[in-house]
């Protein structure tokens, strides 16, 4: 058996910031709000990520940028809309692996506020999962190596060697620098391959 540890958002949930902020002021506006550079979205929610209250987020972000207010309370009223449908593949990888008898652990950069969605939304996959740890509850967000301390005690063994997949490349990177044998997500495909070279599933 081994322990393998997966990203959620991008790698096996597909997260979409922009559909719960439409639902409330249109798609173009939405998308101003997250990608066009005045506010700074990705910032902002890994803040909540790291283990700020969204109460607080929404409050500090209001009083900066009044004239956002309703794309700010939007996102999170509106949070289920963000996860749409499952990253096409991973499913049946998280399946084949499981049915390995190997180890499946989460490792997610997510609010512990809106984290709760993800397994009522999909939990035939989150089943699949024998441990998940969110950012927003340890109070670390990736990459910071903090967070790679907490994966190793929840893992209860070293780091050295365990298979890692993230979509992101600098949580890439600080993986390997813990010592993981670390994958960059590009697709279900590409990653099964990385899987049969290390015979992990046929």
């Amino acid at each position: 058996m081994k322990s393998l540890v997966f990203d959620l958002g991008g790698v096996v949930v597909v997260w979409d910031p922009v559909a719960p902020i439409a639902a409330a002021v249109g798609p173009e506006r939405a998308e101003h709000f997250v990608h066009g550079g005045e506010f700074d979205f990705a910032a902002w929610n890994r803040a909540q990520d790291a283990g700020r209250s969204w109460d607080d987020a929404e409050a500090a972000a209001i009083e900066a940028h009044p004239h956002l207010a309703a794309e700010i309370s939007a996102y999170r009223r509106n949070f289920p809309l963000a996860l749409p449908e499952l990253v096409p593949g991973t499913s049946e990888i998280l399946g084949a692996l499981r049915s390995r008898g190997h180890r499946l652990v989460a490792l997610t950069n997510w609010s512990a506020e809106t984290f709760p969605h993800a397994p009522q939304r999909f939990p035939e996959v989150f089943a699949l999962f024998d441990d998940v740890i969110v950012s927003g509850v340890e109070g670390v967000a990736k990459p910071d190596p903090a967070i790679f301390l907490v994966l190793g005690r929840r893992l209860g063994h070293p780091l050295d060697g365990v298979l890692f997949v993230d979509d992101s490349l600098p949580n890439v990177d600080a993986a390997r620098a813990a010592g993981m044998d670390a994958v960059h997500f590009t697709g279900a495909a590409a990653l099964s391959c990385e899987l049969r070279e290390r015979a992990l599933i046929d």
